[in-house]
């Protein structure tokens, strides 16, 4: 497993991974499907890594983080995500893995993310990879994020 960074030209790919999951679109941005649009904003900012989760040379998934976020100067894990064809088989946690190696090489010793409250499928997910929850926040749609944290290496 390896990860490929998101460009413009391979943007559509990021939609149809996105869109490959209706039932997080709508937790997460009240729809179920986004445009290419939304592909841009989120995945081709200065901010954050993008990339793809591939399979040898398979695309089946996104990963996106901060290598240090600015109001906890932790390094979060904004979204990984599997296109809806293969989850279920283990390669999210695989991904993960892949990513917590990454974090290690950086020098990092925790990392942080966020699930949204309504995502229990993803709290269980978090939880089984010894992701342990520290606080609840709001984001700017009110809407209420649970946050975790792992101490890696």
């Amino acid at each position: 497993m390896n990860f490929e960074v998101v460009k413009k030209e391979t943007l559509y790919i990021a939609l149809e991974m996105i869109n490959s999951n209706p039932e997080y679109n709508i937790y997460e941005n009240g729809k179920e499907a986004r445009t290419l649009a939304d592909m841009e904003e989120e995945f081709l900012n200065p901010k954050t890594i993008s990339a793809f989760i591939k399979l040898d040379d398979t695309y089946i998934g996104i990963i996106d983080y901060l290598l240090e976020n600015p109001k906890d100067h932790y390094p979060w894990l904004g979204l990984l995500l599997l296109h809806g064809d293969y989850q279920g088989y283990g390669f999210g946690a695989q991904a993960f893995a892949a990513y917590e190696k990454e974090m290690l090489k950086r020098g990092m010793n925790c990392v942080r993310i966020g699930v949204l409250k309504e995502n229990k499928k993803a709290q269980r997910f978090w939880e089984s990879l010894g992701f342990i929850y520290y606080n609840t926040a709001t984001a700017q749609n009110g809407t209420g994020i649970l946050c975790y944290e792992k101490q890696i290496g």
